[in-house]
Parts: C-alpha cells; sequence; structure tokens
C-alpha cells in the first residue's frame, strides 16, 4: 500500500491522518505488517524507485494539515490552490507546481522559531544531509538539469568551488534541510503510531541508485565512472537489458 495512495485533498497521499487512520484498520484487521514502496523523492518520471537520494524522504508525503496544527502553515496556504481535478489519480505536475511553495512558508516559519531540535537533526544527519541540500540547491539553479551538465568544477566537486556554491545558495540549503527535518518528524511519528498499535512498516529500497543523484555526485568513486564521471553500463541497458517479459 505505497503511502501516495492514501486519500488525500491536497493532490497525494501523506504521513498525516489518513496514514494513521490506515494504521488504525490494519490493527482492527489484524493485519500485522503494512509494506510500502520507497520513500524518497521522485525525480523525472515521479517513480519512487528513481530518486535524488536514497537516503531523503518524499517532500511530496509531508502532511500539510499536520504543518498547519504545528503552526508552520496556515490553511489558506495550500487549501485553495490547485491539487489535480481527479481524486483517484496523482497530478505530479500540479504537486510540482504547488507544494514546494507551499513548503517554502514552512520552512520559513520553522526556520525563523529556532528549533533546537532542527539543528540537532541537521548534525546528525550531517553525513547524507549536507550534501543532499547542495545537491538540490544546485539542481534548482541549474533549472532541474542533472549533475553530469554542470559546470566542470561542480561536477568534479572542486572544493574551493563547493564552497563558493555553499555561501552563494546557503538560504536555499537551509530550505532542503527544513524539509527533510518536516518529512522525518513526520515519518517518525507514524512509525511510534504504528508501533503503537502493534504494526510494523515494511520498507523498501530503489534497487538501482539513479545516476542523477546526491548519491553518484557526492561518491562518484562508489560507482563504476570514467574519467569524465559517465557511467560504463546503465541499469536497462544491454548488457545489463531486462527480458521482454520485465
Amino acid at each position: 500500500m505505497p503511502v501516495t495512495s492514501l486519500p488525500s485533498p491536497w493532490g497525494v497521499g501523506t504521513l498525516g491522518a489518513e496514514a494513521r487512520r490506515f494504521v488504525d484498520f490494519l490493527a482492527a484487521a489484524g493485519v500485522s505488517v503494512w509494506q510500502v514502496l520507497p520513500v524518497v523523492p521522485t525525480s523525472f518520471g515521479d517513480s519512487p524507485y528513481q530518486s535524488f537520494s536514497t537516503f531523503a524522504g518524499n517532500p511530496y508525503l509531508i502532511d500539510l494539515d499536520d504543518l498547519a496544527q504545528e503552526g508552520l502553515l496556515d490553511h489558506d496556504d495550500y487549501a485553495h490552490r490547485f491539487w489535480g481535478d481527479d481524486p483517484e489519480r496523482v497530478d505530479y505536475g500540479a504537486l510540482y507546481r504547488e507544494r514546494f511553495v507551499v513548503l517554502h512558508r514552512a520552512a520559513e516559519r520553522l526556520l525563523a522559531s529556532s528549533r533546537g531540535d532542527f539543528e540537532a537533526f541537521c548534525e546528525r544527519e550531517s553525513a547524507w544531509l549536507d550534501d543532499y541540500a547542495l545537491f538540490m540547491a544546485l539542481k534548482d539553479a541549474h533549472g532541474g538539469a542533472p549533475w553530469s551538465m554542470w559546470e566542470d568544477g561542480l561536477r568534479r566537486r572542486r572544493p574551493d568551488v563547493l564552497a563558493d556554491a555553499r555561501t552563494a545558495y546557503a538560504r536555499d540549503i537551509r530550505f532542503w534541510k527544513a524539509v527533510q527535518y518536516l518529512f522525518f518528524c513526520q515519518w517518525e511519528r507514524l512509525h511510534g503510531y504504528a508501533r503503537s498499535a502493534g504494526v510494523r512498516i515494511m520498507g523498501d529500497l530503489p534497487f538501482y541508485v539513479s545516476g542523477d543523484s546526491a548519491d553518484v555526485w557526492s561518491r562518484p568513486e562508489q560507482f563504476e565512472l570514467d574519467a569524465d564521471l559517465r557511467p560504463h553500463e546503465i541499469a536497462g541497458v544491454p548488457p545489463d537489458a531486462f527480458s521482454e517479459i520485465g
């Protein structure tokens, strides 16, 4: 049961009240495991198996009503936006246009509140969060282009170029860190709710790491890339092709 398939008036299923209601349903039905699809950010094609990060959480899954209850949003910040016109399908175009505008407002209020637990989260998750937030800020600055098309200094992560980028895009980097904080607060809250109901959440991960990801960009030595940082082979393309029936 993908989280995205839960009902929602705001475009896509989230980690909020409907997820908790589904946990209640599972517990009442005597079901002890809820298996989900990956909850990582989706990239081009909106597949949970093609992600900008294998560590980060999907911003689309952050529940807006829960943010409003915490005082990080007003209901009017999101209630009158277009989230799609088919209740049985997700309009990812509408989500892409609208969700980040709303999350920017929530992040601004979060960062203005000087929450110590946010800073603790950033420090605790810095091993992946620092590179991911910089990656997303740079991706925005390049109009969404893959990192393989960025300037050579950024592609090859020259320390002086990265230092300049961290300064130039400091505000955007803080935004992406705030989004991850909001996601993991809600994800951990849902996990706790499920545990208390006797329901375990069985996760899933992308079985290939996306080439256009913070993972490959930040740790190229862990992947089979050539001298120009291009992959030697791509999954799904000969000689590593899928069969005709998948």
